[in-house]
């Protein structure tokens, strides 16, 4: 299994890393630009990615607008409605607005509240088919 996680803070992203080391290749993006150029690429290699972790607040691009962006490279290299890869937005705040829209604008498959506990992540994981 193949992940991008995409998340600027260095502490987080790394507590991150060694948590997935074991359960799937994960490749990082330090902000959302870099995760568009990672998922299209991806694709390009014929090896897309199975799992999207994507904060929401960082710098360049937000979480908000690399995920229209992902979608929208979906779409253009015609994966079908529905196929799209999951997507699970991380959030340091909790905040509803912000994941309102990134499931309703975004379709993002759910969120997980920093500091993020492997638990959730897995839990998530296994409801996608991916643990």
């Amino acid at each position: 299994m193949r992940v991008l996680l995409v998340e600027d803070e260095i502490a987080h992203r790394l507590l991150m890393q060694r948590s997935l080391r074991d359960l799937c290749q994960t490749d990082v993006a330090v902000n959302g630009q870099e995760a568009v150029a990672a998922f299209e690429l991806a694709h390009k290699e014929g090896e897309p990615y199975d799992l999207v972790l994507l904060d929401l607040e960082m710098p360049v691009m937000d979480g908000q607008q690399a995920l229209k962006a992902i979608r929208s490279l979906e779409k253009a290299l015609g994966v079908p409605p529905g196929r799209e890869v999951p997507t699970l937005v991380i959030t340091a705040h909790d905040d509803q607005r912000n994941v309102c829209d990134a499931f309703f604008k975004g379709l993002a498959t759910g969120y997980l509240v920093k500091p993020v506990r492997m638990a959730d992540l897995r839990a998530h994981m296994a409801q996608l088919g991916l643990a």
